[in-house]
């Protein structure tokens, strides 16, 4: 799958007829990711996962290993993102935070459309965004916020085995997890990158809001 203009096209299209949620959550702090698709590049190395020979403009997303000196999360898996500024829009925000995070500027003109509110167990309602970054090279990670930077090609999460759905003690909905490599993903974050999938790729509509976060990524 190239990252090139048709998919763009799809991409758009598919978010500007979705019925996007956005949830009333007054006890809850305002936050947006940056869901980014991005050029594979040379890829990230990750065990499970093929790392292109050359430069490759497979279409991928954008993730960070967050710091592990950073008070919440450290060592998760994340979508560059954070609090909402007062007077900021969601999209702002996270094109705001994809520059702080790992030194990606964006216009306005390369937002796609957003995905549904999720509220965490945390304190955060988070509205996930859809970014076109192209080619992208150069990225810079932020010595705070980032342990490492990472291009995982879409394909990786359209993997016949996910998502994987487990059960939890004090809830009737299960936690949501996503494959990667050998590895994994938990909710939130795994459940903005299924629903991407879902709707920008495979073209269903499917909800995620409902899903269960792990007790380690409720902090």
């Amino acid at each position: 799958m190239d990252l090139d203009d048709s998919l763009r096209e799809l991409i758009a299209h598919r978010l500007a007829c979705f019925d996007q949620r956005s949830l009333s959550a007054p006890d809850s702090r305002r936050a947006a990711v940056a869901l980014t698709l991005i050029e594979e590049g040379t890829g990230a190395l990750l065990p499970g996962i093929r790392s292109p020979a050359a430069w490759s403009r497979s279409a991928a997303l954008l993730l960070t290993r967050r710091s592990a000196q950073l008070r919440r999360h450290p060592g998760q898996w994340a979508l560059p993102g954070g609090s909402i500024d007062e007077g900021e829009s969601p999209e702002q925000a996270a094109l705001r935070e994809l520059h702080e995070e790992v030194g990606l500027r964006l216009e306005e003109g390369a937002i796609l459309g957003r995905l549904d509110d999720f509220v965490t167990r945390s304190g955060f309602a988070i509205t996930p965004v859809v970014v076109w970054a192209g080619e992208a090279r150069g990225l810079v990670p932020s010595e705070i916020e980032v342990a490492s930077v990472h291009r995982i090609p879409v394909s990786e999460f359209m993997r016949p085995d996910a998502p994987w759905l487990d059960p939890i003690e004090d809830s009737e909905q299960p936690v949501l997890r996503m494959p990667v490599g050998q590895n994994w993903i938990a909710a939130p974050t795994a459940a903005f990158i299924y629903q991407f999938r879902e709707v920008c790729i495979a073209g269903r509509s499917t909800r995620v809001a409902h899903f269960e976060q792990p007790v380690f990524a409720r902090q």
